[in-house]
């Protein structure tokens, strides 16, 4: 925890600029650029095996050939590989609440409380205090990753990573000369993708992704995801992502159980709201790659005929980072992905609560897919792509400086391009390093299934 600091025991924003200028004499700006693999690096399918430890082996196949897609696929499913080489290269040692598995399609819209659309990052499995660099590096990664599977060229890969970087930059320097309660009340509203939009085709594009995620209510939801069954409504399978499992009636019970913990963990004023509704049915439910096979799924809750709420829960493990930046502060992993979210996000989940069942297994419940602006970046126009990385560097700046020293990150920063370009330096050599890593997965990984 951080002392406490009297008025008269502080330093200025411009003292705090000076010491984190300070910082470019031990690692210069320009030195973020390398890359090169280190000698015994560890092989990579040892380090994705090690990863799957305590998954649901069943499950396993299908994140496996989600893996096997894409080089950027591959990329999303190995936040652990990543971390490792991190934890080789030179940082500030400035860190923050990190995300841990910082990549483009980790960002999305979303409701907030008031139901604005507000845009964020969005899944913080891997969150941890770490070094600011490791966040931003990894986003840059993606972008070129992501930039060739869409077909983007050489030079518009660099232009987005050097729109990103510069975008977390001025930012960063913006957020340094708030206020302290200015910062933590800023936000990004999802609309600004229209409003900046630089064609009338990318307006058209990000209107339509707006309209799009309102559209994405709970009501909306319970439709698609629910019948009625002997009169009682329920989830519907659609195997092999929705199901219930063989032991319908023991798992019901189970994830009731962890339901009604998890309540506990709840302000009272939302258990209020949530006591209004009865548990009706719980399935598991597959979802994206770096989760594919730890133990997720959703829950229906009903307060009456048409007024549904629908949870999803997710289990929680130790964070990527967490070999290379101490132990986590938690006791339980799905308190440290609440406090991380509530910490980065600008508004949150009113019904975000953590939990661990008999097993010792921990889990965060929260809203399934409210307002969810869905980014399909492998069909983005490269226009609104390139867009996307400014208000991502933008985005990934505000949660950096709620959780950091906004005025150290911009004074090491500073006001050239110097920091820029080695990122875009280092984006380029390292995605190659992924694509030799995603090669050898193909060859001698673990095979994936349906």
């Amino acid at each position: 925890m951080p002392k406490h600091r009297s008025g008269l025991n502080f330093r200025t924003v411009r003292e705090r600029m000076d010491a984190g200028k300070s910082l470019r004499d031990k690692l210069p700006r320009s030195s973020q650029a390398r890359w090169t693999a280190p000698k015994g690096r560890p092989d990579p399918i040892d380090l994705i095996r090690d990863a799957d430890r305590g998954r649901v082996p069943e499950l396993l196949p299908i994140r496996y050939e989600r893996m096997r897609c894409s080089p950027f696929a591959f990329f999303r499913g190995t936040a652990a590989l990543m971390a490792a080489d991190l934890a080789k290269t030179a940082a500030t040692q400035i860190h923050v609440q990190a995300c841990g598995d910082c990549h483009l399609a980790n960002f999305g819209g979303f409701a907030s409380p008031e139901r604005t659309l507000l845009f964020d990052i969005n899944d913080f499995d891997e969150t941890l205090r770490a070094p600011w660099e490791w966040d931003l590096k990894r986003l840059a990664v993606s972008l070129v990753l992501s930039g060739r599977e869409i077909g983007a060229s050489k030079s518009q890969c660099a232009k987005a990573v050097e729109t990103v970087a510069r975008s977390y930059r001025l930012r960063m320097r913006d957020y340094a000369e708030m206020r302290a309660l200015e910062t933590w009340y800023s936000h990004v509203e999802a609309k600004v993708l229209i409003e900046d939009a630089e064609t009338p085709a990318a307006r058209k594009y990000w209107k339509t992704q707006e309209r799009e995620a309102e559209l994405r209510t709970q009501q909306r939801v319970f439709k698609k995801m629910t019948t009625v069954v002997n009169g009682r409504r329920r989830i519907m399978d659609n195997r092999p992502l929705v199901f219930h499992p063989s032991k319908r009636g023991a798992y019901i019970d189970e994830v009731h159980k962890l339901f009604l913990r998890y309540r506990e963990t709840l302000p009272v004023e939302r258990r209020v709201v949530l006591d209004r509704y009865h548990f009706t049915d719980a399935a598991i439910k597959v979802v994206g790659v770096g989760a594919v096979g730890t133990r997720c799924g959703a829950v229906l809750l009903m307060a009456e005929k048409n007024d549904p709420l629908v949870l999803q829960y997710k289990q929680a493990q130790a964070s990527a980072l967490e070999p290379y930046c101490g132990p986590c502060r938690y006791e339980n992993h799905a308190e440290r992905v609440v406090i991380g979210q509530r910490m980065l996000q600008a508004a949150s989940d009113v019904f975000l609560g953590w939990t661990r069942d008999d097993r010792g297994r921990d889990f965060y419940f929260r809203q399934l897919r409210d307002m969810k602006m869905a980014l399909e970046i492998d069909s983005m126009p490269v226009q609104d792509w390139l867009e996307l990385a400014r208000v991502c560097g933008w985005t990934l700046a505000r949660g950096h400086a709620r959780t950091g020293d906004a005025a150290m990150i911009s004074g090491y920063l500073g006001k050239k391009e110097i920091f820029d370009e080695a990122i875009r330096d280092f984006a380029f050599d390292y995605a190659e390093q992924v694509d030799k890593d995603f090669h050898i997965f193909l060859k001698r990984g673990p095979k994936g299934g349906k």
